[in-house]
């Protein structure tokens, strides 16, 4: 099966020659299922031709907002609509999460009560899981077609799944911890709170739940579904 990587954003440059950019952390993710990758650049304004250039689509995390005046957002938000409608499933994570929710009717925003940074706990219809977080921005009001299927206290909408179509998580199942430490030294100082910083470095070690997110994601795009031509 052929997924399409959109990256939306990169990882610091500090920490690519060492740890890999955002692709190379889904591959590694989702890797020894039988998958296989091709990454676009989007962030920079490389797209497919076409929504069938691949059998599902990834749209990565990104320090932009959703809401940003750049001008890869409406050609993205245009190609997930037509993904939507093909239908060719799509998996969104952080931003992507975000994006595929604008894109589809709902709304936006940084979340007036700030960020959430490292171990975070999430409600998965009633399964404990645990994953590495880093984000202000979050679904307010998910789409019509969107159902809720994670949460916490701080995300109300942290996971959706939209019937086959699509499937988005807000946290980070791709970020180890040793790429979360680094991250609050590279990108994180100066802009989130230095308290919320330090209870994330406190954390570091705690065990997560990846590869229960990698297992969904799996079966995600490789649930039986009616797919246009472009299909393997």
């Amino acid at each position: 099966m052929r997924i399409g990587i959109l990256q939306c954003g990169q990882s610091p440059s500090q920490l690519k020659d060492e740890m890999g950019d955002y692709p190379d952390m889904f591959i590694r993710l989702l890797g020894g299922r039988g998958f296989e990758f091709r990454t676009w650049l989007v962030e920079e304004m490389q797209f497919p031709d076409d929504v069938h250039d691949a059998d599902g689509w990834l749209l990565t995390g990104s320090r932009h907002g959703a809401y940003d005046d750049l001008a890869f957002i409406p050609p993205l938000e245009d190609f997930i609509r037509g993904a939507y409608a093909a239908p060719v499933p799509m998996v969104g994570i952080c931003f992507g999460h975000q994006l595929i929710a604008q894109a589809l009717g709902g709304q936006v925003i940084a979340h007036p009560q700030g960020w959430a940074v490292g171990t975070t706990d999430y409600d998965f219809e009633g399964e404990k899981v645990t994953l590495n977080a880093w984000h202000r921005d979050q679904v307010a009001a998910p789409p019509d077609d969107a159902r809720v299927i994670a949460r916490n206290e701080f995300c109300e909408n942290a996971a959706l799944i939209y019937g086959d179509r699509a499937l988005t998580v807000q946290a980070h199942p791709e970020f180890s911890d040793d790429f979360l430490q680094r991250l609050i030294a590279t990108r994180g100082k100066g802009v989130v709170p230095q308290d919320l910083l330090d209870d994330a470095v406190a954390r570091l070690g705690t065990p997560k739940d990846s590869a229960a997110i990698a297992d969904r994601i799996e079966k995600f795009f490789r649930q039986p579904r009616s797919i246009a031509k472009g299909a393997a």
